[in-house]
């Protein structure tokens, strides 16, 4: 099975997988300032493709609604044309329309005119340090299994750092393509809110044979890290031959690992 990635921007990206194409926390804002109720965040660098360009998506993977870096007013606007929005219980209930709220290992069918199908099912994510909750808000990540036999599944992590809800997606799905948020965001603490250099090598050992493909890096004030760090940090460990850095804009396939 083949998987064709465009990162648009920040958390954003079309996976392109048998025949769907699925669009990753919708933000196509040009660069400009969000007031949040505890944070300011600015992004500097617009998206490498429109919204308008786009065109039709199976389903909207919205890791969380309350954070404009993850949902802006553009990507608002987008979930309307989208035939599915898939994100947590209480962001759908914010959100009203179609949107649907999965709580953790919940999980859902994407019919496709293939004959084939998607599973999409919801993975726990936790914004931040333990006890952060009530500040972040709940969060999701995702992975994408499809029914074609011998495929393998995506897992996409939403903003999450590196804890026991990440490590017990590796335990139950063997995925071939692992989509961290790995930008190192940090905001109001001393500390990140998105996976880091140290947290995306452990999510790399915890699924030893996926290829990882780091989103969420680059384009925000706010982040602390970036694809040149995970970069350097892979090749150190002896990593680097699994990291894909993409380019934004451009429409990437990604050949999975033989899985060992």
């Amino acid at each position: 099975m083949t998987v064709t990635i465009t990162l648009i921007g920040g958390p954003t990206a079309l996976i392109e997988v048998d025949g769907f194409r699925l669009l990753t926390d919708p933000t196509f804002d040009e660069p400009g300032a969000y007031q949040l109720p505890h944070v300011k965040l600015e992004k500097l660098v617009g998206p490498a493709v429109s919204a308008h360009d786009i065109g039709e998506v199976d389903a909207v993977l919205l890791s969380h609604d309350q954070h404009s870096d993850n949902l802006d007013h553009s990507g608002r606007d987008f979930l309307k044309s989208a035939r599915r929005v898939l994100t947590t219980e209480i962001g759908a209930k914010r959100l009203g329309g179609h949107a649907e709220g999965f709580a953790p290992w919940a999980s859902t069918q994407l019919a496709g005119k293939n004959g084939h199908s998607l599973t999409v099912t919801a993975t726990p994510a936790r914004h931040g340090p333990a006890g952060i909750e009530p500040l972040a808000g709940d969060v999701i990540g995702f992975v994408v299994s499809s029914s074609r036999p011998g495929s393998r599944p995506i897992y996409i992590s939403g903003d999450t750092v590196w804890y026991d809800g990440v490590a017990e997606v590796a335990k139950r799905f063997k995925a071939g393509v692992v989509l961290p948020f790995a930008g190192a965001a940090q905001t109001r603490g001393p500390f990140h809110i998105t996976m880091d250099t140290n947290d995306t090598i452990e999510t790399a050992r915890a699924f030893p044979d996926a290829v990882i493909v780091p989103v969420h890096t680059e384009g925000w004030k706010h982040f602390r890290q970036s694809a040149n760090d995970l970069r350097a940090t892979f090749d150190t460990l002896g990593f680097g031959q699994r990291l894909r850095i993409l380019e934004p804009g451009v429409a990437t396939i990604i050949e999975p690992l033989r899985a060992a």
